[in-house]
């Protein structure tokens, strides 16, 4: 089975196009970076139409999430160069519903979808207020002085696991930085700290521009590089590089 190894910010994947969906077990050995492929997941894609491609999306864990950021322009990016769409502009269906996207030669930019809030506006924990928020996928919003000296490690995987969010959650350590650029750390569910996260990204800049921390757009600086996030009335827009870095076989 042919793959493709793709990567947004660092945000690295398993595109396997046209394939078959994947078992958890063969998830977890293929992105095992010692004996596998290595990869934080990986995602499957397949044309609908000349301008519509289905996208789906496991983690490393082998759990399947409802949507990833980078991912989804990693997606755009193999689809246009291989043909599958006519043209720079072409849609995604994700399980979190359908984003517009259009790739440029040096960025790709895609709509992540409707940021809310949920179960209620500020949690405590792990000893930290939490603000809780979905973009097609959960996360969980912690801000912070110093980004640079979280325990992530530590605090990750306590917020990532509490029985107040039933499914898991994505956990987002932000620090702002000025007007309108933030630092984040992210803490992916079912893979651990990693070095971008589009849906991360997307869900800190949205409770940072809601609590009035920044100003819209903002600048997301990651481990793996900067994303732009635009916050508008019907959605939030992302906007960053996605690489093909090299074609093999499973």
């Amino acid at each position: 089975m042919e793959f493709v190894k793709v990567e947004g910010l660092g945000n690295d994947f398993i595109l396997i196009p046209n394939g078959i969906d994947p078992a958890a077990e063969d998830v977890v050995r293929w992105c095992e970076r010692r004996t596998g492929v290595g990869a934080d997941g990986v995602l499957t894609a397949a044309p609908l139409s000349s301008g519509l491609v289905r996208m789906r999306y496991w983690n490393a864990d082998g759990g399947e999430a409802e949507m990833c950021g980078n991912g989804l322009r990693c997606v755009a990016r193999y689809a246009v160069e291989v043909g599958w769409v006519d043209g720079p502009d072409l849609v995604i269906e994700s399980a979190a519903g359908e984003h517009p996207v259009s790739v440029a030669a040096d960025a790709v930019r895609a709509f992540v979808g409707v940021p809310h809030r949920f179960r209620t506006d500020t949690l405590a924990v792990a000893g930290r207020d939490v603000h809780p928020v979905g973009i097609g996928n959960p996360h969980a919003v912690v801000f912070t002085e110093d980004v640079a000296a979280a325990a992530v490690a530590e605090i990750g995987p306590e917020i990532e696991n509490d029985p107040l969010f039933p499914n898991r959650t994505n956990v987002e350590f932000v620090e702002v930085v000025a007007d309108h650029t933030i630092r984040v750390r992210v803490w992916e569910r079912g893979v651990g700290e990693t070095r971008a996260s589009g849906t991360g990204a997307t869900a800190a800049a949205f409770v940072a521009h809601d609590r009035g921390r920044v100003e819209a757009p903002v600048v997301v600086e990651l481990a793996g590089g900067s994303l732009e996030v635009q916050l508008e009335d019907e959605g939030a827009w992302m906007i960053g590089p996605a690489t093909l870095v090299y074609r093999g076989e499973l």
